[in-house]
C-alpha cells in the first residue's frame, strides 16, 4: 500500500495523537455567527456563510471543508483509494438537527489509521 504524506492532504493520525504535527481544523458547518442562530437555515446557506467567514479571517489553521453535490459514490471511492477515514453526507437544503438525523457518516472500512482514533480526544 502507498502511504501518502501529509503534504498531499492526508492527515497522519499517529502524529496528531503524539502531538508531532500542527493541527488543522476543517470546518464543515456554521451553527451560530455573531449571536445569530443559523440552525434553521439550509446547509448550503450555512456553508456559504462559513466559507466567507474563513476567507475574511485568513486564519491558516482553519480550512473550509468543501462539499461535493454529485458523484458521491465516485467521491467515496477516491477517499478510500487515498486511505482517508470516510465522508459525511448531508442534504444541502436540510436544517441543522441535534438528533443526529439529517446526516450520515460513511466510513472507509479499510482505513489503515482507524485503530486508536478515540484516543485523540481522551488522551492528555
Amino acid at each position: 500500500m502507498i502511504r501518502h504524506p501529509l503534504s498531499q492532504g492526508v492527515s497522519q493520525f499517529n502524529e496528531l495523537l503524539n502531538r508531532k504535527s500542527k493541527l488543522i481544523l476543517y470546518a464543515f458547518d456554521l451553527l451560530w455567527l455573531n449571536g445569530e442562530d443559523l440552525r434553521q437555515l439550509p446547509l448550503v446557506e450555512r456553508k456559504n456563510r462559513l466559507d466567507a467567514l474563513i476567507r475574511s479571517a485568513d486564519c491558516k489553521p482553519i480550512m473550509y471543508a468543501q462539499h461535493i453535490e454529485r458523484e458521491g459514490k465516485r467521491f467515496f471511492e477516491e477517499i478510500c483509494a487515498r486511505d482517508l477515514e470516510g465522508i459525511v453526507a448531508k442534504r444541502k437544503l436540510s436544517i441543522y438537527k441535534n438528533d443526529g438525523h439529517g446526516w450520515l457518516k460513511i466510513r472507509n472500512r479499510s482505513y489503515t489509521q482507524a485503530e486508536g482514533r478515540h484516543e485523540l480526544l481522551t488522551r492528555k
